[in-house]
């Protein structure tokens, strides 16, 4: 049983269509790149993963649910992200301020805990600079806290 599930979907813009048939599955634990050129449809395919876009016909499902006829964030809340390219941070807030901005919509107090350690035990520079201005890292470290 694969962890995502995208089989043959159909996707537009307006009344012109991009995906054709898509389908792809991901298994726990396994990563999965999507490769092409501009206009291939990479960035369509995971706004329609991510519930930005309507599907035309298809369907999605993350750990056996449907989630493509569910709100972009109730998605997010089942543990599906994209970190958009370009080093996407509130640049004038600290790290921790952002850090703390991604985990908003959880209301568990230990699961935030326990996310920021997982943090900081994948991005060790970051607890270094929780206190820093976030338009004052490097590049890779604005990466990393976009992640």
């Amino acid at each position: 049983m694969a962890m995502l599930n995208v089989d043959r979907i159909n996707v537009g813009y307006g009344r012109t269509q991009i995906l054709w048939d898509v389908s792809l599955k991901v298994e726990e634990g396994e990563m999965v790149a999507l490769v092409g050129p501009n206009g291939a449809g990479k960035t369509t395919t995971l706004r329609a993963i991510m519930g930005i876009l309507p599907l035309i016909s298809g369907k999605i499902e993350f750990k056996d649910q449907r989630i493509d006829n569910i709100p972009t964030h109730e998605v997010v809340k089942k543990g599906i992200a994209v970190v958009p390219e370009g080093r996407r941070v509130f640049p004038w807030m600290s790290v921790m301020d952002n850090l703390d901005i991604g985990a908003y919509q959880i209301r568990d107090r230990n699961q935030v805990k326990e996310s920021l350690d997982l943090v900081f035990d994948l991005f060790p520079r970051l607890k270094e600079r929780a206190k820093q201005q976030a338009n004052t890292l490097s590049g890779g470290e604005q990466q990393m806290l976009a992640i």
